[in-house]
């Protein structure tokens, strides 16, 4: 059995699938944990991802969390470390993004690493260090307004030195478009200067090749699936990785299936229109499940009423109605209740015959995975851009679609069904 060469920490559910889907496609064979696996057992995959639900959490147990899964990691015979968070920057201005990247390079040894979450596949560019979501700054995007972690400010320099005592620095785009070794000799610059966290541009999946390869020597790398675009590459080089032709491959699945939405992203607001037009769906109210209803039941009796057909079961919001019902029940309440509401159906569901769940939102994810006792998954081809087919590891198998709220194309839903029908 060989030894996994890149070990990598996500601080959610969907950005770690995101990211084992980037790897898959270069050709790692990658496998996901749900959490940091209670058992030193070897996992026969090229890429090893714990998938921890870290980013909103306070930065003291973001760090103890991360720091567990990096001791495991190690002990899988990682040769390189990536922490993985959104390709937003989503994070509160205490952390956890700076406060993780310090305690990961504390515990590494290192002195130095970069952030870059760029994923130009889906938009997300960096320029001078402003992020942009498609032409409009981070802050003008919608992220201004997300329940948990709003973004009201592109400059990522300014909003990761608010997170750490860590000097942080930019390898501005100029360097970058000179190449790898340019990208190495500023980085060396940096480091006497003083800096110990650096902010990468990145507008082209060139670009994060080019970074890959210029950080083949770092230790830890940080940032959004996007960089482990040029990372494949640096291992193949090495002869350390061999070709997988079949790297995305997955038997066949079957069983019901069934669709659940809690993310109240733009994309994912379009992505339950779309399917309403024409099919079955079951808004959840969080001010119904406050109130005691049945509102669980109420959900698996239409799913029953239209089996075999797959139904979407949601709590999809605009940001007007999410504020509404958060100035009702506060912010922690209202969210927890949604996802225990979508955890719990979930597991009904499987119970009742579903054994594929299109799943959408980070945290929705999380707790879905969890509900259904899912320790963790193989990851298969991509569906779109960061969101790939997975099928948990274990008896009973369930197939999997864990999609960021704000990834996917408007007919992503149908795409996911067929994929997880089709996996093979």
């Amino acid at each position: 059995m060989t030894q996994a060469l890149l070990g990598c920490i996500a601080d959610d559910f969907t950005g770690a699938t995101d990211l084992a889907n980037m790897l898959v496609r270069g050709g790692m064979r990658a496998v996901q944990t749900i959490g940091v696996p209670q058992t030193d057992t070897a996992i026969e995959a090229d890429a090893l991802i714990v998938a921890l639900k870290s980013r909103t959490i306070s930065a003291a147990d973001a760090i103890a969390q991360s720091l567990a899964a990096l001791e495991w990691l190690r002990a899988q015979g990682c040769r390189q470390f990536l922490f993985k968070y959104c390709s937003t920057f989503d994070s509160t201005a205490d952390g956890n993004i700076g406060p993780v990247a310090d305690a990961l390079l504390d515990a590494l040894g290192d002195d130095f690493t970069i952030a870059c979450p760029a994923f130009p596949e889906n938009g997300r560019t960096i320029y001078r260090g402003y992020l942009f979501v498609g032409d409009v700054l981070l802050n003008e995007s919608g992220m201004q307004n997300h329940p948990l972690t709003p973004m009201t400010d592109a400059n990522l320099v300014r909003v990761l030195q608010q997170q750490t005592k860590s000097k942080v620095g930019l390898v501005a785009y100029d360097v970058i478009a000179k190449g790898a070794q340019a990208v190495r000799e500023k980085i060396a610059a940096l480091k006497r200067d003083g800096v110990r966290l650096a902010i990468a541009d990145a507008i082209s999946d060139a670009d994060l090749h080019v970074l890959g390869e210029a950080c083949s020597e770092l230790k830890l790398i940080t940032g959004g699936s996007g960089i482990a675009l040029g990372l494949p590459r640096n291992f193949r080089a090495t002869n350390g990785l061999a070709e997988a032709e079949h790297a995305a491959g997955l038997p066949k699945m079957e069983g019901r299936s069934v669709v659940l939405a809690g993310s109240a992203s733009k994309a994912t607001n379009e992505q339950v229109a779309l399917w309403r037009e024409t099919k079955p769906g079951f808004r959840i109210d969080p001010l119904a499940l406050s109130r005691g209803e049945p509102v669980v039941e109420q959900a698996l009796a239409f799913a029953a009423e239209h089996s075999p057909q797959p139904v979407l079961i949601y709590a999809t919001s605009t940001p007007d109605e999410v504020k509404a019902v958060q100035k009702e029940l506060g912010v922690e309440k209202a969210g927890h209740l949604v996802e225990q509401a979508l955890a719990s159906i979930a597991w009904k569901l499987r119970d009742a015959g579903v054994r594929k769940f299109v799943v959408a939102g980070g945290e929705t994810s999380g707790a879905v995975v969890q509900a259904l006792g899912v320790k963790s998954l193989r990851i298969g081809a991509q569906i779109d851009p960061g969101v790939p087919a997975t099928q948990s590891i274990g008896d009973e198998p369930v197939g999997l679609a864990l999609k960021s709220g704000n990834f996917g194309a408007k007919d992503f839903f149908a795409k996911a069904l067929k994929a997880l029908d089709g996996a093979a």
